[in-house]
């Protein structure tokens, strides 16, 4: 009763059908966007296969070197991932506190997660680890992203407002807050609103796993509300750390707006 449908190869090439019809339907509606759907079609599935033969020789082979080193390159790649989303040009102190934030952050709420949430034994149990670092790390960069982009946009776009907060004696961390609030407030936005639909709007996909998996519905409840409160801990934690210190490389050291010139 418990056991998971197996699907083949028929039934996996079944399911791009939904591919073709959304490239049927930006052909019809003339939205040149064929290109990046079979692309990404494409990129999506070799990544896939790629990495599921990854994990079945990373979980039969417990090795902590080896887990540690797949979570050292998921931050790597999320980084960079960063650096690729964001609009304008970056400076070298801004990207140094980027990765700071980010490693600092997903990882001090990947620990807390696993070894007091979790209390996985061994330590570096991939079946565990991997995955819920991929859902902090993941969350987490698109949070970043998000306040990279509202801090960047607000600085300049509001240039005369702080410029005239400084001149009537405020402090960069005065003259920038509004900035920085709004920074944060769109970067944890997406995932409070995840959270008010989840479970009414829609089953997430963890817990959607966990039960095809043939696991019952209270325990993959359960974990979703952990991951959940996890994935929120490492955003917030990640963000406020980033425009925190973020801000501070639009000034100078005497506190005057640069703006990265």
């Amino acid at each position: 009763m418990n056991s998971i449908i197996e699907l083949g190869i028929l039934q996996v090439a079944a399911a791009y059908i939904f591919s073709l019809i959304v490239l049927v339907i930006v052909k019809v509606r003339g939205i040149s966007r064929e290109k990046e759907i079979i692309i990404s079609t494409i990129r999506m599935t070799l990544q896939l296969i790629f990495t599921g033969y990854v994990l079945v020789y990373i979980f039969e082979n417990m090795n902590p070197w080896i887990t540690v080193l797949v979570i050292l390159i998921m931050e790597v790649f999320a980084i960079h991932n960063i650096f690729k989303r964001t609009k304008d040009e970056l400076s070298k102190k801004m990207k140094t506190i980027i990765a700071g934030s980010m490693a600092a952050g997903t990882l001090v709420s990947l620990i807390f997660f696993l070894f007091v949430v979790i209390q996985i034994s061994p330590w570096y149990n991939p079946r565990y680890f991997i995955p819920i670092a991929g859902m902090l790390i993941g969350n987490s960069m698109t949070g970043i992203s998000l306040g990279v982009d509202r801090l960047v946009d607000g600085m300049n776009s509001k240039k005369h407002m702080v410029e005239s907060s400084l001149m009537l004696g405020a402090t960069p961390k005065m003259a920038a807050k509004e900035i920085v609030d709004n920074a944060f407030d769109a970067a944890i936005l997406p995932t409070i609103n995840s959270m008010v639909g989840m479970g009414i709007v829609f089953l997430p996909g963890m817990m959607t796993g966990q039960i095809l998996s043939g696991t019952s519905p209270v325990t993959a409840i359960e974990y979703q509300i952990a991951i959940m409160m996890g994935i929120l801990g490492s955003v917030s934690l990640t963000v406020i750390l980033f425009v925190q210190l973020g801000y501070r490389t639009f000034f100078n050291d005497q506190d005057q707006l640069t703006l990265n010139d």
